[in-house]
């Protein structure tokens, strides 16, 4: 029986690119629920299902967000900006 494959070896340019896909479709999706919500309002349902991939979208982008561990030197106070 096949398995899942557990491990990836994405770098970072592959996850980068990743993002950047998501984020243009949310902005895609934005542009269509604005479309629709200027039209008829009997064209709820649709609204409704872009909302709803809308929303996956922003989870998926937020689940790998919090996947990164980001760099801060240990040695001396860190200081930002």
């Amino acid at each position: 029986m096949p398995r899942f494959n557990r491990t990836f070896e994405l770098s970072i340019a592959d996850v980068d690119l990743i993002e950047e896909a998501l984020r243009a479709r949310g902005r895609e999706l934005c542009k269509m629920r604005r479309a629709l919500s200027d039209q008829d309002p009997a064209d709820l349902p649709s609204i409704s299902v872009i909302e709803q991939d809308q929303r996956e979208t922003e989870e998926l982008l937020g689940r790998l967000h919090n996947q990164k561990i980001f760099y801060r030197p240990g040695a001396k106070p860190y200081v930002s900006g």
